[in-house]
């Protein structure tokens, strides 16, 4: 879910520093290659990136609506059905109708509206809060 979360945000353009090699201190590059480089999704590939994140987004509510169900009686014990339900909810958000005939794509605070941003944003909280799910289910 951040990766989808992430190309979405793309759609307005973003500086990004490399961080292939972070994390391992004895890491080398080959070749020498650009410590910073501006991500943007295309303009012809938006649509595309929109669609195939509300597709993923679909296909994981239904799939957490039926653990809700089968796994009902471990979420009450672990008192995290209320969390579960706050992920369902952001999910469903990303169903909404799109009444534009395009997936419009403006700047971050622009006049136009930008579909992408709004649906990186429920998908972020989506995701966030499956971790804190994760996390919670995890404890003993």
């Amino acid at each position: 879910m951040g990766s989808l979360s992430q190309r979405l945000s793309a759609s307005v353009g973003q500086e990004r520093i490399n961080t292939d090699l972070a994390g391992d201190a004895s890491a080398a590059q080959a070749t020498a290659g650009m410590q910073q480089s501006v991500v943007k999704t295309s303009w012809w590939k938006i649509d595309d990136v929109f669609y195939e994140s509300r597709g993923a987004t679909w296909a994981l509510l239904h799939f957490l609506k039926a653990v809700e169900h089968d796994f009902s009686d471990v979420l009450e014990k672990k008192n995290a059905k209320i969390s579960l339900q706050q992920i369902i909810r952001e999910l469903e958000a990303t169903q909404e109708t799109v009444w534009s005939p395009v997936i419009l794509n403006g700047s971050g605070f622009g006049v136009v509206a930008n579909h992408s941003l709004v649906m990186a944003n429920y998908i972020s909280r989506a995701n966030a809060a499956l971790i804190e799910l994760s996390e919670l289910l995890a404890q003993g």
